[in-house]
């Protein structure tokens, strides 16, 4: 089946219709999407949209995980470059996990609401995925409304429950709240996604750039990346040429009431909007005692833990059940309201 998940879209096989050697299964997913294994950045022999946020699948299957119902497994697939990453997971495209293992017969509807726990199997961690279901079938239409996706939908309700330090080994993989590479300070946290965070300001830049203009600014890309390929091994990354971890995330104050202004690179192009997990793991260094967001995010009121992230298309809200102990921040569990609907089912020739 095709998705589209919060604001991507990717392909969805059953795990039991691909191999079980990852390499077979990123082949598949590579065919699938580019038609070619050499690369192709149109991707016009297969069914990828030519960007990243269009170019990502999953695996799903019935899961052995006491506390999970089905497996996820995510694949990014690097568009033109013949190479697809599982270094990490995709909040959004997991919006549109429930909704498959329902559709597929993997998990039984209830009625109104259906309650799925997805392992995630690149990172570790369970998420809670609420699914509207009435008379037992998967509801796609309602008023719920995301930035970056037109229209509205059902919401899809999804509770990351324990996800800090899941591919990193800690919240704060380099064991400092504040490092310093090539000279500009920046904070690494991973919630969930592996995020370095920095100042727009120290780039010489404002932080509400377009897109365009960003993408645009070669010498921009090419320190951004100079300092990512330090940073992973300080993070337990290892080597990150070839991978799409960490994001590197430009932070300026709010515009529209939020408490942070982002712009996020994937690594190699800019966001039109923000992924879920680096939403979270942004609002989590918002929390975090002495961290590069101070003196330019703006809390929420005491008592809100609901923190809007701004990005070009608008906002991504994060719910965080947290408590900060002798500086020192638990975060319990974080929850984002997405949507996704069904767009097609049917074969696909490889």
């Amino acid at each position: 089946m095709q998705l589209r998940g919060g604001s991507s879209k990717g392909l969805f096989f059953l795990s039991k219709d691909l191999p079980e050697d990852i390499e077979a299964i990123k082949r598949t997913a590579l065919l699938a999407m580019e038609g070619t294994v050499q690369g192709d950045p149109r991707q016009i022999d297969g069914l990828g949209g030519a960007h990243s946020l269009t170019s990502k699948a999953a695996v799903v299957g019935a899961s052995k995980h006491p506390d999970a119902d089905v497996d996820y497994l995510f694949l990014q697939v690097v568009v033109g470059k013949g190479q697809v990453s599982t270094g990490q997971t995709c909040g959004n495209i997991l919006a549109g996990v429930a909704p498959f293992a329902i559709e597929t017969g993997l998990v039984k509807a209830s009625d109104p609401v259906t309650r799925v726990r997805v392992n995630m199997l690149n990172t570790g961690g369970i998420c809670e995925v609420l699914v509207e279901t009435p008379g037992g079938q998967v509801n796609y239409a309602g008023s719920a409304s995301i930035d970056g996706v037109p229209g509205t939908a059902a919401p899809i309700i999804c509770n990351y429950l324990d996800v800090a330090g899941s591919t990193c080994g800690a919240l704060l993989p380099t064991g400092n709240v504040l490092d310093v590479v090539d000279g500009y300070g920046l904070t690494c946290i991973d919630n969930g996604m592996p995020v370095v965070l920095l100042r727009a300001a120290d780039f010489g830049l404002s932080g509400y750039e377009s897109v365009e203009d960003l993408s645009n600014s070669l010498e921009l890309k090419t320190k951004i990346e100079h300092i990512r390929l330090k940073v992973g091994p300080l993070m337990n990354l290892g080597n990150e040429e070839k991978k799409t971890v960490p994001k590197m995330c430009l932070i300026a104050p709010p515009k529209y009431g939020g408490v942070l202004h982002t712009r996020m690179f994937i690594p190699h192009v800019v966001h039109d909007a923000i992924g879920v997990l680096a939403a979270i793991s942004v609002a989590t260094a918002v929390v975090v005692p002495g961290s590069i967001v101070e003196g330019i995010a703006q809390l929420p009121n005491s008592g809100n833990q609901l923190f809007s992230i701004e990005h070009p298309s608008g906002e991504c809200s994060v719910q965080l059940d947290y408590a900060v102990s002798e500086g020192q921040v638990l975060v319990k569990k974080a929850g984002v309201l997405r949507t996704a609907r069904l767009l097609s089912r049917g074969e696909l020739f490889v």
